[in-house]
């Protein structure tokens, strides 16, 4: 990349912005997704005006642009694999305002997921969006890729609970999106269209978020069964209650063998699946809340059905759960973790189908994830050194996405497309769709500079 560039970007945001020695770009170089390539230069913004002058630096030049926030997302998006600049919103970590009176928060998009949950608790509120890496992921990677988490079953996905953004186009222009009202129907939904696009048709600057009142009280039970089908008439049966669950996790017989072999968790003999359920709502109505759940809970092939009575008996009940994580990476020195989704309905078909898949391609699968929305998480474990086991594994992948689109799922809930999945989201798209897509992009983008290669397959 051109000194001239670099020199450009210095003079759009400040010298001490912009890093253009190897060893300060090659962190920026990856996400959680383990690919990596090196951008040409990174710049550290701080405002939104510097984020739109960098946007026409890049466009003058012609230079691809990466945004990214801490780099945790699973799917290769933020991984500069064109070249040219990567761009960090890490700074851009400011809570604006919060309005507990209209229940909005309005955030830079650097901001932790777990600092925007902080300040809503202090006025009695949350952000539904919660995933595992909380702590360290973005409001604006969260909004990136739509990632929700587990309390996406009630309380909706970042596209639900989102009311407006502001963001600059590829052509280096500012715009705002969306109302600070709950209702709103003037113009088109272009709030909804931004989030989810891993930052190809815009570089988010600024969210509103819709807050919800933090509930009363919350229960957590734990339901082990013997078999995948019965879990699966849980769910059904759980997701049709009025006061459904606000967490609805699910783990296979292989995910549970991994718990047992890595520590000691008290399980039943002969579990064959495990659902973590959390109720919630006010602290009068919690008792009757839990009965009912208890009550859909409770099928044929349910081993044993426990309910914490306090936190330190919640954490008991989720530690076989939260064994998972450290078992698979023991269990194998490889691993290929897809995000797919089902209708509920499907579950057990799509579980009971790469229980096929394990035995015909000869490939270890655990599964386990988000049962209430049909969001599995299918982790094939496989040795990188042999050859044959990986050549497999990825037969093995093929096959599991073969499964899915049969089933009438969808590819990716909330890990995103970016570059794993980019190919693979053409089975999936419809032909006409993904045209109009494609013209959308070259609205916002016209020359192409906003995160290329990501998200979109190539038209046919």
């Amino acid at each position: 990349m051109s000194g001239s560039l670099v020199a450009d970007l210095e003079r759009a945001a400040g010298a001490a912005a912009v890093l253009a020695e190897p060893a300060e770009r090659w962190t920026y170089g990856y996400d959680n997704s383990r690919r990596h390539a090196m951008p040409a230069a990174v710049v550290l913004a701080e405002e939104a005006a510097q984020v739109a002058e960098v946007v026409r630096v890049c466009r003058a030049h012609r230079a691809p642009l990466v945004a990214r926030g801490r780099g945790t997302g699973t799917a290769g998006a933020a991984v500069p694999a064109a070249g040219g600049v990567v761009l960090s919103l890490e700074r851009m970590d400011a809570i604006l305002e919060l309005d507990p009176d209209d229940r909005l928060m309005v955030v830079q998009p650097g901001v932790t997921n777990a600092a925007v949950q902080r300040a809503a608790a202090a006025h009695g509120f949350f952000w539904p969006p919660d995933p595992t890496s909380a702590e360290v992921c973005t409001v604006g990677g969260n909004l990136a890729c739509n990632a929700a988490g587990p309390r996406a079953v009630k309380y909706g996905t970042p596209r639900d609970c989102t009311l407006g953004l502001e963001a600059v186009a590829g052509t280096g222009v500012r715009f705002r999106t969306g109302v600070r009202t709950t209702k709103g129907v003037v113009g088109y939904d272009l709030t909804r269209l931004i989030i989810g696009s891993e930052g190809t048709l815009a570089v988010i600057t600024e969210a509103t978020l819709r807050l919800t009142p933090l509930p009363e009280a919350r229960r957590t039970l734990r339901a082990v069964y013997a078999d995948v089908a019965a879990a699966a008439r849980a769910v059904t049966r759980l997701m049709a209650l009025p006061a459904g669950p606000c967490a609805l996790e699910f783990m296979d017989r292989r995910a549970l063998e991994l718990v047992r072999g890595h520590q000691a968790v008290a399980l039943p003999e002969g579990a064959g699946a495990l659902l973590m359920i959390e109720a919630d709502g006010p602290a009068g109505c919690i008792g009757e809340i839990v009965a009912a759940t208890r009550r859909a809970a409770t099928v044929e092939g349910l081993l044993e059905l426990d309910e914490a009575a306090d936190e330190q008996a919640r954490a008991e009940l989720w530690r076989a759960r939260k064994a998972l994580s450290p078992a698979l990476r023991n269990a194998a020195p490889g691993k290929i973790n897809e995000d797919v989704v089902v209708p509920v309905s499907r579950l057990a078909d799509l579980v009971r189908g790469l229980e096929r898949l394990a035995e015909t391609h000869r490939t270890l699968i655990v599964n386990f994830g988000h049962a209430g929305n049909g969001n599995l998480h299918v982790n094939l474990l496989y040795d990188p050194a042999d050859a044959d086991t990986l050549a497999r594994a990825e037969r093995c992948l093929d096959a599991v996405f073969g499964l899915v689109l049969e089933l009438g799922g969808t590819l990716s809930g909330e890990h995103g497309v970016g570059l794993v999945k980019r190919e693979l989201a053409a089975r999936e798209l419809d032909p006409a769709a993904l045209a109009l897509m494609h013209a959308l992009k070259a609205q916002f983008d016209p020359d192409g500079i906003l995160n290329p290669g990501k998200t979109l397959p190539e038209p046919a």
